[in-house]
C-alpha cells in the first residue's frame, strides 16, 4: 500500500491570522484567501496579459520613486526591479491567479502583485520564499502605495497596451475594406434604402464606405488614449496622500512614464481622481460605437451575400467550413456572425461598466474589477474579431459580377 504524502508548504501570517500556503508558489497568504473568497469567474487576472505587465511597470516604477526620495534600501529596490523585469518579460505570469471578478475594490489583485513580486526579489537576494524579514510585499513592494492608486494607474497602463492592438487591427481592416473598394470599383450595383432599390452605386462605393465609417472609430479611440494617462499615483488611499512622501508622487510619475513610454500626467485633484471612473466608461461607449457600427457592416456582408440562388447574392465571402449537419452544400456566414455577437458582448459589458460607476460611493469606486473585467475583455474580442473578419472573410470578398450584370 502506497501512502501519499503531503506536499509541503509554508506558513504565511496577516492581520487575520496565520495559513499554510504551498511552499512553491510566488504568492502568498493574501492571495491565498482571494482564491477561497473569489471563485466566481473562474478566470485569474493573468488572463489579460497585459494587466500583468502593467502591474509591473507600477511596481518597478515605484521602487524607483521610492530609492530617489530615500525611503526604500537601493538593494531591496534593485531586487525588486529584476522581479518586475522578468514578469514584463512574460515570466511568472501564471502566478497572478486571483478572480478577475473580486470584492475589495482590486485589493486582492494589488496584493497578489506585491506577494510575486516580493517572493521573486527575495530568491534573487538569495532568500527563500515567504521570508519577509528580508524584504516585505507591503513594507518595500507597496511602499508609498494603496491599492487605490497603483489599481486604477495599473489598469489604466493596461487599456492602453491593449487599445494600441486594437487600433492595430482596425486599421488593417480598413485598409482591407478600401482595397476590396478600389478592387471594385467599376462594379455597377443597386443601392438600397429601407431594403428596397433606390438609386445606383458602384459595390467599390459600398465597401469605401465601410473603410471609412471604421477609420472614423480609430480615431474616437485614439482620442480616449490621452484621457487614460492622467493617474492618480502618490493618491495613496482616499486622495490625501497619506503615508507618501511629498515628493513621491511627481517622482513615480516620472519613472512610470519612463517605463512604459507614455505621456502621463499626475491627475490636479487627488481627491476626485481616486473616485472617478468617467475615463472607463468613455473608454467603453467608444468601444461600443465602434462594435455596433462593425456589426452593421457584417449584417450588410450576410445580406449583401444572401442565396446563393435565392438571396441578394451580389458577393460572395469566403467558404469557411460546413454550415449544417443537414444540408450538404450550405455554407454559413460564420465570419460575420461571430462578429456580431462580440458586438453584442461589448455592449452588454458597456452597461456593466455604466452601472459599475454609477454604484461608486463617496471616496472610492469598489467595482473598478469589473470595470477592468468588462472593459479589458471588449478591448481583446474587438481585436480578435476585426482580425479574423479581415483574414478569414473581408480579403476574400468576391464580386459576383455575372449576377450583377443581369
Amino acid at each position: 500500500m502506497t501512502t501519499e504524502t503531503a506536499a509541503p508548504t509554508r506558513t504565511e501570517t496577516d492581520s487575520l491570522g496565520s495559513r499554510e500556503v504551498p511552499a512553491d508558489v510566488y504568492w502568498g497568504i493574501h492571495t491565498a484567501r482571494a482564491l477561497e473568497n473569489f471563485p466566481i469567474s473562474q478566470r485569474p487576472i493573468s488572463v489579460y496579459p497585459d494587466l500583468v505587465t502593467a502591474l509591473a511597470l507600477v511596481k518597478q516604477a515605484a521602487a524607483r520613486a521610492n530609492v530617489e526620495i530615500g525611503v526604500l534600501d537601493p538593494v531591496k529596490a534593485e531586487a525588486i526591479e529584476r522581479a518586475c523585469e522578468e514578469i514584463r518579460g512574460g515570466a511568472l505570469h501564471d502566478q497572478f491567479a486571483v478572480g478577475v471578478i473580486q470584492g475589495g475594490a482590486g485589493t486582492s489583485t494589488n496584493m497578489n502583485s506585491n506577494e510575486v513580486i516580493a517572493n521573486r526579489a527575495l530568491e534573487l537576494l538569495g532568500h527563500a520564499k515567504g521570508e519577509y524579514r528580508h524584504l516585505h510585499p507591503i513594507d518595500d513592494v507597496n511602499r508609498s502605495q494603496s491599492t487605490n492608486d497603483t489599481y486604477p494607474t495599473s489598469i489604466k497602463i493596461a487599456m492602453v497596451l491593449t487599445l494600441r492592438r486594437l487600433l492595430v487591427e482596425l486599421d488593417l481592416l480598413a485598409d482591407s475594406f478600401a482595397a476590396k473598394g478600389a478592387e471594385f470599383h467599376d462594379v455597377l450595383k443597386v443601392g438600397r434604402t429601407q431594403l428596397q432599390d433606390a438609386v445606383p452605386m458602384t459595390l467599390g462605393q459600398e465597401f469605401t464606405g465601410f473603410a471609412h465609417t471604421l477609420a472614423e472609430d480609430v480615431q474616437r479611440l485614439r482620442d480616449v488614449v490621452p484621457l487614460l494617462g492622467e493617474i492618480n499615483l502618490g493618491a495613496t488611499a482616499i486622495g490625501t496622500g497619506i503615508t507618501a512622501d511629498p515628493l513621491y508622487a511627481d517622482a513615480v510619475r516620472r519613472h512610470l512614464s519612463t517605463l512604459s513610454g507614455m505621456d502621463l500626467v499626475t491627475a490636479p485633484d487627488l481627491i476626485e481622481a481616486t473616485s472617478d471612473t468617467g475615463v472607463f466608461m468613455t473608454l467603453s461607449g467608444a468601444l461600443k460605437r465602434s462594435a455596433i457600427k462593425l456589426s452593421k457592416i457584417c449584417n450588410d456582408l450576410r445580406l449583401l451575400s444572401s442565396g446563393p440562388q435565392a438571396g441578394i447574392s451580389e458577393i460572395t465571402l469566403p467558404p469557411r467550413q460546413a454550415g449544417s449537419s443537414i444540408m450538404p452544400g450550405k455554407v454559413n456566414p460564420v465570419i460575420p456572425e461571430v462578429v456580431n455577437q462580440v458586438a453584442f458582448s461589448v455592449a452588454g459589458a458597456d452597461v456593466t461598466v455604466t452601472m459599475a460607476a454609477e454604484a461608486g460611493q463617496l471616496q472610492l469606486n469598489a467595482f473598478e474589477p469589473v470595470i477592468t473585467h468588462s472593459v479589458m475583455q471588449s478591448l481583446q474580442w474587438m481585436t480578435y474579431a476585426c482580425q479574423t473578419l479581415r483574414i478569414n472573410c473581408v480579403d476574400g470578398i468576391e464580386a459576383n459580377r455575372a449576377r450583377l450584370t443581369q
